[in-house]
């Protein structure tokens, strides 16, 4: 199991606050959520970084841009400062020619986890295999109905640890009937992995309920222009998807479970 399916599953899992002594540090109590919560960054900024794990993101992902090695490093060295387990990816969406292994290896010796790669990159890339950097791969949402069939095949590549589901979900996602649901889940459930989802606006309770259909294991919040908004969205959040967890144990599956 890798390190996001780990991710994704604490999510889920209660733990009790516990304390040392009269003067020990002590931890909060931690509630079981629907999914992990992620948070994609605009930049590089530590100190938004590590305000954004403080209030309760479990991992960020950064954008790729060449020459920000010295910032990213500092704000992932800040995040995983601020929280416990918590893991940082890179969205590269570009600049395939100067990407080779040793630029994974990079990535990794700077403290990430994952690569999220659309499904235009080159297909050398899935075969720079790194020990503990995760590739992850965004899926657009297509209408031809062969499309779930095609994306099946994305199975036989081995160690993907994701995927992103770039349904480009926006505005009241309560809206979505079952037809829709069922033709989104049938994409998702193509690929036999764990899966992401973007959110652009806040939901609110129904949208959450409606993200439960989706069967995905992370909601991803895209950061605000400053630091206090975005704080105030992932404790938000949080607790929404702690609200509409369902132990499985006592409701159906039909949930954000991390099953693969």
């Amino acid at each position: 199991m890798g390190k996001l399916s780990e991710l994704f599953g604490q999510a889920r899992k209660a733990r009790s606050g516990s304390g040392i002594g009269f003067v020990g540090k002590s931890t909060p109590t931690v509630k079981p959520r629907a999914a992990a919560l992620l948070v994609e960054c605009n930049g590089t900024d530590a100190g938004n970084a590590e305000a954004a794990i403080k209030a309760g993101a479990d991992g960020l992902i950064f954008a790729w841009s060449k020459g920000n090695k010295e910032t990213l490093q500092a704000a992932v060295e800040a995040a995983k400062a601020a929280g416990e387990g918590v893991l940082c990816g890179l969205h590269i969406t570009g600049g395939w020619a100067q990407l080779t292994r040793k630029s994974f290896e990079d990535f990794k010796e700077l403290g990430l986890s994952f690569v999220v790669l659309p499904l235009n990159a080159p297909a050398r890339l899935l075969a720079l295999r790194v020990k503990d950097l995760e590739p992850v791969i965004s899926v657009p949402m297509r209408q031809d109905e062969m499309y779930p069939i095609f994306l099946r095949n994305l199975s036989a590549f081995e160690g993907i640890g994701a995927v992103d589901l770039d349904f480009g979900l926006s505005g009241e996602i309560s809206i979505i009937s079952i037809e829709d649901a069922l033709r989104y889940r049938a994409v998702r459930e193509a690929v036999h992995t764990p899966a992401l989802i973007h959110v652009k606006d806040m939901p609110d309770e129904d949208d959450a309920y409606t993200l439960l259909t989706l069967g995905v294991q992370a909601v991803v919040l895209t950061e605000s222009k400053d630091a206090t908004t975005t704080s105030q969205q992932i404790q938000t959040l949080r607790e929404l998807l702690e609200k509409v967890y369902h132990d499985d144990k006592e409701s159906s599956t039909l949930g954000l479970n991390t099953r693969s």
